[in-house]
């Protein structure tokens, strides 16, 4: 774990990261970031992330997507198969 101290900067407060932690997240010079508090403590989350996450995500369904259109359930329905499994 790092640590930093919280200094001001104009009429704001800072905190620096630390150089192994930038380099762990991919944090680059002039990024923007998403800042929160939850629960008391104080979240950061990297715009770039949340982009790169969601079009990955995008891409998965897509791709589930465009396989499941090889595939058959055969006969049986969805929720055919839904009530089977449920009856164990």
């Amino acid at each position: 774990m790092s640590h930093s101290v919280v200094g001001k900067w104009g009429k704001n407060l800072a905190i620096r990261v630390p150089m192994d932690v930038a380099r762990a997240t991919g944090l680059i010079d002039g990024e923007k970031v998403d800042v929160e508090v939850q629960d008391g403590d104080l979240i950061i989350r990297r715009q770039a992330a949340h982009i790169r996450a969601r079009d990955d995500a995008a891409a998965a369904a897509a791709e589930i997507m465009a396989e499941s259109r090889h595939h058959s359930l055969g006969i049986a329905s969805i929720r055919e198969l839904l009530e089977e499994g449920r009856r164990g």
